[in-house]
């Protein structure tokens, strides 16, 4: 009877093995990791990234072309420095927007690129000049639940106390 048990933990490990095998090939060829060398870097530099994070999503038209590979803070600027890898198939215009977008109100972020339409394309290390950061979504709605410079904010608390006529 061991040896009839020992057989079958040895099956058992011999599928786990190779089910874990097979997610790790899965995900090296959905994230680029299996291609190495595969894109050319483009940078970006943006006021805010809000959540952006290294490893998201660069897409044109809603089709990933890329991934962030890194993000930087300029010390002099204080501008964030994005580094994306692009798929060397794609081409894009020298005059291309970037934007830092999300998936949803509650999403990750990624970078969205919208074409223009120069004749001349983005060399490799090259950096986009037309930039949009993240937008604040829960400083929006702060502000509008509660607005710092609405007319009458405050006016109970420093409004005169009723005048009581003398004499009375």
């Amino acid at each position: 009877m061991e040896k009839a048990d020992s057989w079958a933990e040895t099956g058992v490990g011999a599928v786990v093995l190779a089910a874990a095998a097979a997610f790790f090939i899965y995900a090296l060829s959905n994230t680029g990791g299996a291609h190495g060398g595969s894109g050319y870097e483009l940078t970006a530099r943006f006021g805010q990234v809000g959540a952006l994070a290294t490893g998201a999503d660069v897409r044109v038209g809603g089709v990933k072309v890329g991934t962030v590979s890194r993000i930087d803070l300029d010390p002099k600027t204080f501008m964030a420095e994005t580094h994306m890898t692009i798929d060397r198939t794609i081409k894009l215009p020298a005059d291309s927007t970037v934007k830092v977008t999300s998936d949803g109100l509650l999403g990750g972020q990624h970078l969205s690129i919208e074409p223009g339409g120069a004749p001349e394309d983005l060399k490799p290390g090259g950096q986009f000049e037309n930039t949009q950061g993240a937008v604040d979504l829960f400083g929006l709605i702060g502000q509008v639940i509660r607005p710092s410079g609405a007319p009458g904010a405050g006016a109970a608390s420093s409004a005169p106390a009723a005048a009581v006529p003398p004499g009375r």
